[in-house]
């Protein structure tokens, strides 16, 4: 059974990312341009991203103005609630920047620093998903009213379809290519979408065995690890760790922790200096 402010809260996260989601679907300038740089050139923030974390926040305090925030694009501040908005305006930017499909916004609830409420909105796929912590995970789109999420039943690792990600910093990135190499020849196959959360709900919803990624924020797993864990997967970093910028994994049970494994073992983690 789930907490009453548990369930307004993922109220409130799904006009948030409902309202963001529109905007950024429906107000993309042809001209879009980046609008500044982050960890290396190619890491991009566009216009889009800053209005609509701008949306997300002022939305949220409007209706709770004693809440904490952390924001991709700058929003930060501690609240005196217990509860704490981790936001990713718009997950996948750089596909965004080019047109692609592959983007989401993502809007996470902590109270008391547990995630509590979480919602993935990806509007060109036209789908939404969500959970709240105990009471599953559950998806809008093309079908009609809202459908549980469940992972897959696990393959054995050499079955797994596997999705990872890629950081923009060059000795990162040629690092997580070795660590895939190694990982290719042991797998049914791996993606590359440009966006953990939709990764992580894709988990949720059975389109993948697992994912992995090193270098991640909270901002990237909050929602999406959430909704994957009400959905039957399971989810965490290194052996024994939660998931953090060091290493980031979920997967269907069966698969997860001889990929964890793997992982540890090819060093797909960092030790802890940061990649940005």
């Amino acid at each position: 059974m789930t907490d009453a402010l548990h369930t307004d809260l993922l109220r409130l996260a799904q006009e948030a990312a409902a309202r963001a989601g529109e905007l950024l679907r429906d107000g993309r300038p042809a001209d879009l341009a980046v609008a500044r740089t982050k960890s290396s050139p190619i890491d991009v923030v566009t216009e889009m991203d800053i209005a609509a974390e701008k949306l997300i926040t002022d939305l949220i305090s409007a209706h709770r103005p004693d809440d904490g925030f952390l924001g991709e694009e700058g929003a930060s501040t501690e609240g005196t609630s217990g509860i704490r908005w981790v936001i990713d305006p718009l997950d996948g930017t750089v596909n965004y920047l080019y047109g692609l499909p592959t983007w989401a916004v993502s809007i996470a609830a902590e109270q008391d620093g547990e995630t509590v409420a979480g919602v993935v909105a990806a509007p060109v796929r036209g789908e939404t998903y969500h959970a709240v912590r105990g009471g599953g995970a559950w998806a809008t789109g093309a079908w009609e009213g809202e459908r549980e999420l469940r992972c897959r039943p696990a393959p054995p690792l050499d079955q797994a379809l596997v999705s990872t990600g890629f950081n923009y910093v060059t000795e990162v990135r040629t690092h997580q290519a070795e660590v895939a190499a190694r990982l290719i020849p042991l797998l049914r196959d791996v993606r590359r979408s440009g966006s953990a959360a939709i990764d992580l709900c894709d988990v949720a919803c059975g389109r993948l065995d697992g994912y992995y990624e090193r270098g991640l924020n909270a901002w990237d797993w909050g929602a999406g690890d959430l909704i994957a864990r009400e959905a039957g997967a399971l989810t965490g970093g290194r052996p024994g760790e939660r998931p953090s910028r060091a290493l980031t994994v979920a997967a269907t049970p069966g698969v997860f922790e001889p990929l964890q494994r793997l992982l540890d073992t090819f060093g797909a983690w960092h030790d802890g200096v940061p990649d940005a």
